[in-house]
């Protein structure tokens, strides 16, 4: 976007968003920082403390904004060594007290519901009308890879690109029942997301006490909504993981996504997802082993939903084995809460993508040139230095090719917004609340820095549209191929990804996780220079940003979430001061 133009280009009408209220970790753990806004913006942000503010707002808009604000929940973030920082919405009762800002304030009732976005409360514009797909569209069905389509951008850049209306839409198949697995939820708003409102929907997620008690009011309405809850026994653990199962009457069909459950997520951001084939029905009394893929998927599945030792899940195991998923080409990494021993330490986290890319990648002459890039929205905490996790345990796991013995250690590039990014992103500021890095964990990690690039996407129409995708893909000196790609919810964190303990020999995993990996046993793998318009027989591998990656520049500085950006205004005429 022309900066010069943005805000008149953008000129958004504006209306409420819903979200969740939560903080995820173990609320006897937390340490609570300031309360700021900026919870992923599509969740909403502590408005009660920080709204973005106007650069120059007149008396009456301010008057407005503040009765505005007196009514909303606040926000509260957790800084913890191994958060995550996907953050929710905390509940007035947990917050500190604070002194009312005016003897006639009202005391506030703690009530049950979705504070307003940070974008304020009439800031989407809707969609056009053409802006869905009315007859099943053109899709690269090579890789099976998508991206999100973003609202505001030239047609051509979201042909080919899917919003969660249009994979719930009869195009794909006579939806009988669903399971979301996610985050983030604003259920009235994921509803009206469905054909029809009254197919029955599991809702998995890992909130407790009272997040709990929120979603499960949010769902009252809607009787067809029904829940499952995820154990989180490890301290600051979350449940992470984007999922749908879809079951049809034609089949059955799996989307492995990076977007929560509201209307932000799916608005002005990157974000992507793999879209697995319609699968069959097997035959009555097939085996227990058909409908196996090359890749195994079926069988990691079955086990990733294993691991929650869910009750509620047991349906959809059973009706899982009586399909046939022997079409996937991909692989799955999922990571579940827990300390692992032994062979069990490979079957998460990063060791699980170790031990694929050992198994099914080659060794490449010259490997040494290949850059590995890892591309996330959050970022936890990496230790004092680059060897105590990052450039030891996990690096290992990127530069694994094959069974060669070499451990050459090539260029890692690492894409995270830097504040002009944000600043000048569709959303403005607000976008920066969906990056929640604090300062807090970047003050004890400044060697971090130096391995930072922009987010900079014009070959898909998205450098302005912020990413909340995450992917890490090892690509050639000349980056026009890849040795692999994953596309997963894992953002840059130990918490996500697993750190080993007791001198390599556990592995220990906070959070529920879920991604897959293409490997060029199963691909061809150039990358495609121009993804859109889409083509259906399109070769080339859509990388969601533009190759080689930008590094920061002098003046470039990482997005930092809970601190103020009062010197320029972004997009909307807005400034970002947390209090």
């Amino acid at each position: 976007v022309d900066n010069a133009h943005a805000s008149q280009q953008y000129n958004l009408k504006l209306e409420p968003v819903s979200a969740t209220v939560e903080v995820k970790p173990e609320p006897d753990k937390t340490r609570v920082s300031s309360l700021v806004t900026v919870s992923e913006a599509r969740q909403a942000a502590a408005v009660s403390q920080l709204n973005p503010v106007k650069y120059q707002s007149s008396p009456s808009l301010a008057g407005k904004r503040k009765k505005e604000v007196s009514d909303s929940s606040g926000w509260a973030l957790s800084d913890t060594d191994d958060d995550d920082g996907e953050v929710k919405a905390n509940s007035l009762s947990n917050l500190p007290n604070r002194a009312p800002s005016s003897p006639k304030t009202k005391k506030l009732k703690v009530e049950i519901k979705r504070p307003p976005s940070p974008h304020g409360r009439l800031y989407y514009i809707d969609e056009p009308e053409d802006f869905f797909e009315s007859s099943i569209p053109c899709l690269n069905d090579t890789y099976r890879f998508y991206l999100n389509k973003v609202t505001g951008l030239d047609r051509k850049y979201n042909s080919g690109a899917l919003h969660i209306k249009d994979i719930l839409s009869p195009l794909f198949g006579t939806l009988k029942e669903s399971v979301q697995f996610n985050y983030c939820f604003d259920i009235e708003w994921m509803v009206k997301q469905y054909p029809s409102e009254d197919r029955p929907v599991l809702i998995v997620h890992g909130d407790k006490r009272e997040a709990k008690a929120r979603l499960v009011q949010q769902a009252q309405p809607f009787p067809h909504v029904r829940f499952c809850q995820a154990k989180l026994d490890i301290a600051f653990g979350t449940h992470h993981t984007k999922m749908m199962l879809l079951w049809y009457e034609e089949g059955f069909r799996v989307i492995i996504l990076t977007s929560n459950l509201i209307r932000a997520d799916w608005y002005q951001k990157t974000q992507g997802m793999w879209m697995s084939p319609l699968f069959p029905r097997l035959p009555k009394g097939s085996s227990a082993s058909a409908g196996e893929s090359p890749t195994f998927f079926k069988r990691d599945l079955l086990e990733y939903l294993a691991s929650y030792r869910a009750p509620e899940l047991e349906e959809w195991i059973q009706r899982i084995k009586e399909h046939d998923l022997s079409e996937t080409r991909v692989y799955l990494i999922g990571s579940t809460p827990g300390r692992y021993v032994g062979s069990d330490m490979e079957r998460w986290g990063h060791l699980r993508l170790r031990k694929l890319l050992y198994d099914h990648t080659e060794p490449i002459p010259g490997e040494e040139r290949w850059p590995v890039i890892g591309q996330f929205s959050s970022i936890g905490s990496m230790g004092l230095d680059k060897t105590k996790w990052l450039a030891g345990e996990f690096q290992r796991t990127l530069t694994t090719l094959g069974k060669s013995s070499v451990r050459p250690e090539p260029p890692m590039h690492l894409l995270y917004p830097s504040v002009e990014d944000v600043r000048t992103s569709l959303e403005g500021y607000p976008a920066g609340g969906s990056l929640p890095y604090s300062i807090q964990t970047a003050q004890k990690q400044l060697w971090l820095h130096s391995y930072f690039h922009r987010w900079k996407a014009d070959t898909t129409g998205r450098s302005h549209a912020m990413p909340h995708i995450k992917t890490y893909m090892r690509v050639s000196p000349d980056f026009t191929e890849l040795a692999w790609f994953l596309v997963t919810s894992a953002n840059l964190s130990k918490a996500a990804w697993g750190a080993l303990e007791k001198n390599n020999t556990q592995m220990m995993v906070r959070s529920y996780e879920l991604g897959v990996l293409y490997v060029p046993s199963t691909f061809t793998f150039p990358v495609h220079k121009n993804p859109f318009p889409v083509s259906s027989s399109s070769l080339g591998f859509p990388v969601p940003f533009d190759l080689p990656p930008t590094c920061y520049s002098a003046k470039d500085r990482p997005w930092i979430w809970n601190i103020s950006y009062s010197q320029a205004p972004d997009t909307h005429g807005n400034i970002w001061v947390p209090s």
